[in-house]
């Protein structure tokens, strides 16, 4: 992989306390479409997953959203320009997320935000994919499940010979770099026998 054509952003469909992170999710989405990169989210029109893709369509970027059919009401399916996929089900919708990405990125968000980062790790971790994996580290609200990863590996339960490979950035405008830096190299995402490689 060479060139990031399209990121997967997992984000609460809530706004959360804090204006800085719904700028910043405004912000990433307008990078995306003035550098031509597809976003694929979850086909929410709500909270975060609603100011990122907004973001991409205003500024005249591609959008995909896949959304199960029994959220279509409650996260009020998005109603910009874009190609929307109703599915069944949850496993669906987040199957065919993995496969039209080409990097994911964890802004901040809620219980769905943390199973689905937590998926994309598992299958990484088993070797299932080489697709980067970046946590948006807005305001350091990434830092206890960052924490909570290296008490993994302190304890054992993440062994050196399988790395979890972690990208994070603090500021928006690091996101698409990094992504495009670990696309293009492995050894950028990995730092040493380090469990978390952190690209600032």
């Amino acid at each position: 992989m060479a060139r990031i054509e399209s990121v997967c952003v997992y984000c609460g469909s809530s706004f959360g306390r804090d204006p800085a992170v719904v700028a910043g999710a405004r912000r990433f989405g307008e990078i995306l479409a003035h550098n031509g990169i597809r976003l694929v989210y979850g086909g929410g029109g709500v909270g975060l997953m609603g100011e990122v893709a907004t973001a991409v369509a205003l500024a005249g970027g591609r959008v995909t959203g896949i959304i199960p059919t029994f959220l279509v009401r409650a996260e009020r399916a998005f109603r910009h320009t874009a190609e929307m996929i109703e599915v069944d089900g949850m496993h669906e919708r987040k199957r065919l997320m993995f496969e039209k990405a080409d990097a994911f990125v964890a802004l901040p968000g809620g219980i769905g935000t943390l199973e689905e980062l937590v998926e994309q790790l598992t299958w990484a971790q088993l070797g299932r994919h080489r697709k980067p994996i970046l946590l948006a580290n807005l305001g350091g609200f990434w830092d206890p499940f960052l924490d909570l990863v290296s008490h993994m590996q302190a304890a054992g339960f993440l062994p050196a010979e399988r790395p979890l490979k972690i990208l994070t950035a603090d500021r928006i405008e690091d996101i698409l770099p990094a992504l495009q830096a670990a696309a293009g190299s492995e050894s950028n995402v990995h730092d040493g026998d380090a469990a978390i490689a952190r690209q600032m």
